[in-house]
């Protein structure tokens, strides 16, 4: 029997793109839809799923309800604000390992991403590490925990950097990461999608700006970061990245069942290369003819060891720098839900409908039982 011929259960958010497209793609690959498991039942309790469902577990990150109940608060947050994420974090690992006594109590029931994958997949402290230990090649990143400012700015000095991405522990989307550049004469450059606002308390909050912010003050800097740090900090050394086309470029790569297939180009003219932030999709077969066919070769590869590090999850979204002169690659990130990538084909498929594939090919296990975060 094929893989595909087993029931679909997707714990998504209803109305969502990135459901609707797997849906589509389920359309076409299977003979049911998948069953729908809202991500806002998950946060609250055990869920029932099908007999020998395969179960997918997609982003929760765009419903307010749901980082209500994974936070635990009264009332929704506001999604726009930077500061909140080690909390619903935490709620994430919690409905994560309900999911899995939930799997583990259906007949048959086989998740397709490993829960302690995303845990780790989802902290870049703990996905950093899991990478180095692997030898997959990352940024250096400090140590110590990044208490504040001031904590941040002596760990630089100690290690003599002077340019380094400080990155919310357990961010998505760019969410309050800073470009954050220092130079002799105490000048200070933070770019970030952080909007600094301040009350008339003198209080601080963060929101996340489609629109990068510059901050050249040591003052308003500090106001930054110290308003991250109690969610916890990733602090990385700046890498520089390739040039195309008169803008900086990262690519984003898809590994399914320990293949890339699925690749963009984000060009930016600012440090910050996701796309949401208003940066363009870069020409991939030109970039590719730039880089010639062993330097391609060469970043897909460290892409599927990067993946390889989480071996029992279906797919991945590798973030990969291009050092200038195609001669070395680094490690950005590797995202759990990096897979909406709306429009990018590989042999005719999208995403959702090469994953699906893999499954109907077999080149993904499904003996072994769940296990929790």
């Amino acid at each position: 029997m094929s893989a595909l011929e087993r029931p679909l259960a997707v714990v998504g958010v209803p109305g969502h793109r990135r459901l609707e497209l797997f849906t589509a793609a389920a359309r076409g690959a299977g003979p049911a839809d998948p069953v729908v498991v809202p991500w806002h039942d998950l946060a609250v309790g055990p869920v029932d799923l099908p007999a020998r469902a395969l179960v997918r577990v997609d982003s929760h990150g765009e419903d307010a309800e749901t980082a209500r109940l994974l936070r635990g608060l009264p009332r929704a947050p506001d999604l726009h604000r930077a500061e909140g994420s080690a909390e619903q974090h935490a709620g994430f690992r919690a409905a994560l390992a309900r999911l899995a006594d939930s799997v583990a109590a259906t007949p048959g029931a086989r998740l397709l991403q490993e829960p302690a994958d995303l845990v780790d997949m989802c902290d870049k402290r703990r996905c950093h590490a899991r990478l180095a230990a692997a030898g997959v090649p990352v940024a250096p990143a400090l140590e110590g925990p990044v208490t504040g400012y001031a904590s941040l700015r002596a760990a630089m000095a100690e290690r003599g950097w002077h340019r380094v991405f400080v990155k919310p522990a357990h961010g998505s989307s760019a969410s309050g990461v800073i470009a954050l550049a220092t130079a002799p004469g105490g000048r200070i450059r933070a770019v970030t999608s952080a909007d600094l606002v301040r009350s008339d308390d003198g209080s601080v909050a963060l929101f996340n700006c489609l629109r990068l912010r510059t901050y050249t003050t040591e003052e308003a800097v500090a106001a930054v970061v110290d308003a991250l740090a109690p969610d916890g900090l990733h602090v990385e050394r700046w890498v520089p990245k390739a040039g195309f086309e008169g803008a900086v470029v990262d690519l984003r790569i898809v590994v399914v069942a320990g293949r890339a297939t699925h690749t963009v180009v984000r060009s930016s003219r600012s440090p910050l290369t996701n796309l949401h932030l208003g940066n363009a999709r870069g020409d991939l077969e030109g970039l590719r003819r730039a880089m010639g066919p062993h330097a391609w070769s060469a970043a897909m590869e460290v892409a599927e060891a990067a993946a390889a590090c989480f071996p029992r999850t279906l797919h991945a979204g590798v973030d990969l720098l291009v050092s200038p002169g195609w001669s070395a690659f680094t490690v950005c990130e590797v995202n759990a839900f990096g897979d909406l990538l709306p429009g990018v084909l590989h042999e005719g498929r999208d995403t959702y409908a090469e994953q699906l594939h893999a499954l109907a090919e077999g080149r993904f296990p499904l003996s072994s039982p769940a296990l929790t975060a």
